[in-house]
């Protein structure tokens, strides 16, 4: 914990109230506290982050919006008797109306007010999804290695172990009918398996164009809704002002049929409810392999569920081969998601607990005056 200088009671509401524009266009959530823990002021970012709005924000406790027995609320408590300011790192404020989220504090005491304070959360999901985006593409490549190899080691001798087994059958009886049946059915298996790994291999530059995300989504929804969709709740919470997408349509197709699909399989079958969602997120630049040029990605697409979560020890490994929730899974789904997402310069993150699970797709969108091509 790092102590700080107090602010102002004076300067506070001074700036509050004159330049509440510039403190919502701030990128951090901003929280103005009472002495009786009661929320006075929040900024855009705030409103974001609780995913609430300031009026409802203002009707709140502290208490109210974050976990029981959360140390933020210490934190405050010890600022508001001592007048000081404090920073904390690290505080996590997951719950499952907020999703998954951790935070960097200041929390600022007013002595011209006392109790009240003024509080700044920083988080930092940002950097992890940086961190965490390397790591899926370094295994990614991994993947790459090995479909080469397996390949030319397993899908040559493969063949001829199910062309072998063919000609049994023809002079088999019943009974061996049935062992040969289910080497040619195994065989088919593995072949198909190392076919989907080689599709890691595929190193071309993606061919992009402006795509509208909405029309992907509604093709989403239509192949879902005549198959694994049927009897649950989806919901829809579109910004039609997005603008389009810089990206391929089939390979965008692929990932968001794959993040529906498997939210599909992990709600409950009664009480089951999917949230599809699009919105423009400023602020948010990175740099990738495949420019020198830093990125935007303002263009948000996510996936919500209600279903069970994901087990907190997969949580860091779920973008990576052969890790799956699934008994039936081969582990390659998500991979692939988080590699087209990779070849589009975009970001894939996943925020899971109990009874809501957000799979967060960041995407760029498309400018006139790019090319058309990598």
């Amino acid at each position: 914990m790092v102590e700080a200088a107090p602010i102002s009671g004076s300067t506070v509401n001074a700036f509050l109230s004159d330049h509440g524009a510039l403190l919502n266009a701030l990128a951090h959530p901003i929280l103005h506290i009472n002495a009786e823990g009661r929320i006075i002021f929040a900024n855009a970012a705030a409103e974001q982050f609780f995913d609430t709005s300031a009026v409802m924000l203002r009707r709140q406790q502290m208490e109210e919006l974050v976990p029981f027995g959360s140390p933020l609320i210490g934190l405050i408590e010890q600022v508001q008797s001592a007048g000081s300011s404090v920073a904390e790192y690290g505080i996590d404020l997951s719950s499952p109306r907020i999703g998954e989220k951790t935070v960097d504090v200041q929390v600022a005491g007013v002595p011209e007010q006392p109790g009240t304070v003024l509080l700044m959360m920083l988080e930092r999901t940002m950097a992890q999804k940086m961190n965490r985006q390397l790591t899926h593409r370094g295994a990614a490549r991994s993947v790459t290695g090995m479909a080469a190899v397996l390949a030319h080691e397993i899908k040559n001798p493969l063949a001829g172990i199910r062309a072998a087994a063919q000609l049994l059958e023809i002079k088999a009886d019943t009974d061996d009918r049935v062992m040969t049946r289910l080497i040619c059915d195994e065989a088919d298996r593995i072949r198909k398996l190392v076919d989907r790994m080689e599709i890691f291999s595929d190193s071309r530059p993606v061919e992009r164009s402006p795509v509208n995300i909405h029309k992907v989504l509604e093709r989403v929804r239509a192949i879902g809704d005549t198959s694994f969709a049927k009897n649950i709740k989806i919901q829809e919470e579109y910004d039609p002002s997005l603008p389009p997408v810089y990206g391929n349509e089939d390979q965008l197709i692929q990932v968001f049929l794959n993040l529906y699909k498997n939210a599909c399989d992990a709600v409950p079958s009664e009480g089951g409810e999917i949230v599809l969602s699009t919105a423009f997120r400023p602020g948010i630049r990175l740099s990738v392999m495949s420019s020198r040029d830093r990125v935007s990605l303002p263009l948000e697409v996510c996936v919500r569920d209600n279903g069970v979560g994901v087990p907190p020890d997969l949580k860091q490994h779920l973008f990576e081969p052969f890790v799956t929730t699934k008994n039936s899974g081969t582990g390659l789904g998500l991979a692939l998601v988080a590699k087209i997402v990779g070849d589009h310069g975009g970001v894939i993150e996943c925020d899971s607990i109990p009874q809501r699970t957000v799979f967060r797709v960041l995407l760029p969108m498309y400018i006139s005056s790019e090319k058309e091509t990598d």
